[in-house]
């Protein structure tokens, strides 16, 4: 598959719009007003559609609240249900199918105040930034976005982001072992620009997905979100909800909303989880 590099450049100029929109958001408080389009149009350099679609996954996202003839405001926070009580280390059965990864942009830069809180770091300290199309078995599934502190990993390769697992890779080559993670999971739609990645139509479905990972000694290895394909991607929960008498009767009914058989199935990608959601790394 190659990779359209005007939509490329589209997608990462709409995600810098997007951080820093998001500093603006973080900064303020529920109800607060942020700046109107055309001033931050200027201050951003950037042209108003650009502007404007950074805005409406926010507004998706229920971030940002638009008033008509009145501007834009910091939505109220939102009710946050944990699934599960226990804490439990990454050890989770991989997503179904091969994944491959086709770089869009590699960097090291200052972390900046947004991303430099998530990574318990200074603003002006240095990451590795990385944007990805995430694909499997060579068709896209995901636009990936990773932000690695620099000084915990002197540098990254093509072959680690490509191939293979990178939590695998940062254990191995690196001597940075993933711990735990805490992952947030929220419905949106894919842009024009992310469409053309993900090859499916403008405004389809997608999952946004935002992680933190810390290592075995508390510190934080890797701040990441990304956007999947809601039509290719579910994710399947397994809750212990109390103490089992005895095993159920095999082959004896399916509990409601998850399919019966195996989970492990292609089409679409099914993912197991216990407490915290990994995807395919």
């Amino acid at each position: 598959m190659e990779i359209d590099a005007a939509a490329s450049g589209a997608v990462l100029k709409r995600e810098r719009v997007r951080d820093a929109v998001l500093e603006l958001i973080e900064d303020r408080r529920p109800g607060d007003a942020i700046p109107s389009e055309r001033t931050l149009c200027a201050e951003l350099g950037v042209s108003r559609p650009t502007l404007r679609a950074a805005v409406d996954e926010l507004v998706v996202a229920g971030l940002l609240v638009r008033e008509h003839g009145r501007g834009m405001f910091v939505a109220a926070e939102k009710i946050t249900q944990e699934l599960v009580s226990d804490r439990r280390a990454l050890s989770l059965p991989p997503a179904a199918g091969a994944w491959t990864s086709r770089l869009l942009e590699v960097r090291t830069l200052p972390a900046g105040a947004r991303v430099g809180r998530r990574l318990r770091m200074s603003p002006a300290a240095q990451i590795h930034y990385v944007a990805r199309l995430r694909l499997v078995d060579g068709s896209p599934m995901a636009i990936e976005y990773l932000h690695v502190p620099a000084a915990l990993v002197s540098d990254l390769t093509s072959e680690e982001l490509e191939q293979g697992d990178l939590y695998e890779h940062l254990g191995e080559r690196h001597d940075v072992r993933v711990s735990e993670a805490v992952q947030s999971i929220e419905p949106t739609v894919v842009t024009r620009a992310e469409a053309d990645l993900l090859d499916v139509p403008e405004l389809s479905p997608a999952l946004l997905f935002e992680r933190l990972t810390t290592d075995t000694r508390g510190r934080p290895v890797e701040y990441v979100h990304s956007l999947y394909r809601g039509d290719r991607y579910r994710i399947v929960s397994r809750l212990t909800l109390g103490p089992r008498d005895q095993a159920p009767p095999p082959g004896q009914g399916h509990h409601p909303g998850i399919p019966p058989g195996d989970f492990a199935t292609k089409d679409p990608i099914t993912l197991s989880t216990r407490g915290v959601v990994q995807d395919g790394v």
